[in-house]
């Protein structure tokens, strides 16, 4: 198998373990609802943003959503045909697996915004269903993104000596980010760390 086919493999793979995790989600459970996995520093919260990873949203109503998905389309198409450009280089493997891994986290939220509005009702007070007979609670490139993996490893009030933060309350880790953030927060923090190793010149 030749690493272009390896590649693609493997970013179908992620794609589908991250669509697998938001559609039963988006079935089984209700906005807002969550449980434990382990203890209470991890647990699945099922909530829905309009945005960027991890929660971040641009304003605008459904004109900023518009914008937002057309800009992640063109993005996913230029981190593509550098994929393939990275390829024919024989760039290094480290360096194609992260830009992959960033590809990858971005479809697996494209597929969220263009397509969730329409295969599935709303999560307000009910368990979504997909392909509701009724038709979906919005248009193409105006669905919600899933996310669900919840992390918060403390919680409690910061000491008063503390400057600025002092005697408030504090809880890390607060964004509810779902897989596909994680693919592209990975990709981006392993181009950062081994930036020297993977462009150096001999």
């Amino acid at each position: 198998m030749t690493n272009q086919k390896k590649l693609i493999l493997f970013i179908i793979v992620l794609l589908i373990i991250d669509q697998i995790v938001k559609i039963w989600v988006k079935t089984h459970m209700q906005l807002g609802d969550s449980f434990n996995v382990f203890g209470n520093w991890f647990k699945i919260l099922f909530v829905e943003n309009n945005g960027m990873a991890f929660g971040m949203e641009l304003g605008g109503g459904k004109w900023g959503k518009t914008v937002l998905s057309i800009f992640r389309i063109v993005a996913v198409i230029g981190i593509g045909w550098y994929i393939r450009h990275l390829l024919k280089q024989k760039a290094p493997q480290g360096v194609v697996f992260s830009f992959a891994l960033i590809f990858c986290g971005a479809i697996g939220n494209i597929i969220d915004s263009m397509f969730y509005g329409m295969i599935f009702n709303e999560s307000f007070s009910q368990v979504a269903t997909l392909f509701p007979s009724e038709g979906g609670y919005s248009s193409f490139l105006h669905g919600r993104v899933v996310d669900m993996l919840y992390f918060p490893l403390y919680r409690g009030w910061l000491p008063e000596w503390i400057p600025f933060w002092g005697n408030t309350y504090f809880e890390f880790f607060r964004p509810v980010f779902n897989l596909a953030d994680s693919y592209i927060t990975i990709g981006v923090l392993i181009l950062i760390i081994f930036y020297r190793k993977f462009f150096s010149t001999k």
